[in-house]
């Protein structure tokens, strides 16, 4: 639990925090619309389209995350060179969030998650996007600028969706160049890369990519320190949906409760939850403390159709309960 003036004391410097977001950059299209009639080609729903929205998604919504929460991101990724790419620029640009360090490759789409949504519900999800591995030469481009501006932040989340960015050689590189300037380093991981991650703050999947990784599920707490020392991560925190997250931090495992009050979409949820812990952490919030606040975001924006950014308001709601 953290009480009201703690949070206060600790959302007070979020502004005054830098954040550098690697990682597979997304466009988030929804097409909302009504569903009265099945149709006579297949037993599917027939969607009557009233409405579309585009917004940032992947790691261009964890740097929304932290626009939206008073703090400074930066973003470092690649999109295609189409009018994908260009719609998701403008969606950041419009958002204030730099997008300077934003690669374009004509050799692959930008990728795009389209969700059909019907009375609050989303009926079906498609997805638009490459995972082969960036060229040698996009990643060193990749790699300088993060090497030219680490220098310049308080923190570097790595946010992987497995969609090429972040590979053996990459994820190597990038470690390096923050361990080297004492960058504390947040990740958001895909199961195929998980003993890549080594030495970082916080090693964050989710409970399903963590089970596929670790068969033995016999004892979950031996499991889940014997993989916190396998690499060597200071805290690691397995999120769990409705059940909330586990926290392992030094000798201490905890088991901390979702508050969402109504689930309508867990879309970008854990795109929440790095954000806010990250900004909460440097912010000297102690990791139990940090992962109250970032579960507290995470079921609030469940609470909203759609992948919905975090607000300060929006945190105060809740936060202002707990009294």
């Amino acid at each position: 639990m953290i009480t009201q003036d703690k949070f206060k004391s600790i959302s007070d410097h979020f502004k005054d925090r830098k954040v550098l977001i690697v990682g597979d950059i997304m466009l988030d299209r929804y097409y909302y619309g009504q569903t009265n009639r099945m149709s006579p080609e297949a037993p599917v729903p027939i969607v009557d389209i009233d409405n579309v929205i585009d917004s940032p998604g992947g790691s261009s919504n964890v740097a929304l995350n932290i626009a939206m929460l008073g703090a400074k991101p930066l973003i470092c990724g690649i999109v295609g060179d189409d009018t994908d790419g260009d719609v998701l620029i403008d969606q950041l640009n419009n958002n204030k969030i730099t997008t300077d360090l934003i690669f374009k490759d004509s050799s692959r789409p930008t990728t795009v998650k389209s969700r059909i949504i019907s009375k609050d519900h989303q009926v079906v999800r498609m997805d638009k996007e490459s995972s082969a591995e960036v060229s040698e030469e996009l990643s060193s481009g990749i790699i300088g600028s993060v090497s030219d501006t680490i220098q310049e932040v308080d923190g570097l989340i790595l946010q992987d969706y497995n969609k090429g960015l972040l590979n053996p050689s990459s994820i190597s590189r990038l470690l390096e160049i923050a361990l080297k300037h004492k960058v504390p380093v947040y990740v958001d991981p895909k199961h195929q890369n998980f003993s890549l991650y080594n030495n970082v703050r916080l090693f964050k999947p989710n409970y399903s990519e963590f089970i596929n990784y670790n068969s033995d599920l016999e004892n979950f707490e031996a499991t889940g320190f014997a993989f916190k020392d396998k690499i060597n991560c200071e805290i690691l925190m397995i999120t769990k949906g409705a059940d909330g997250v586990s926290l392992f931090y030094e000798s201490d495992h905890s088991q901390i409760p979702t508050k969402a009050r109504k689930v309508h979409d867990v879309s970008g949820a854990g795109d929440t939850v790095i954000s806010v812990f990250c900004l909460s952490d440097l912010c000297d919030a102690n990791p139990r403390e940090s992962a109250y606040i970032s579960n507290y975001a995470a079921g609030r924006v469940c609470e909203e159709v759609g992948v919905v950014p975090i607000q300060q308001s929006m945190l105060n709601e809740i936060i202002d309960h707990l009294a």
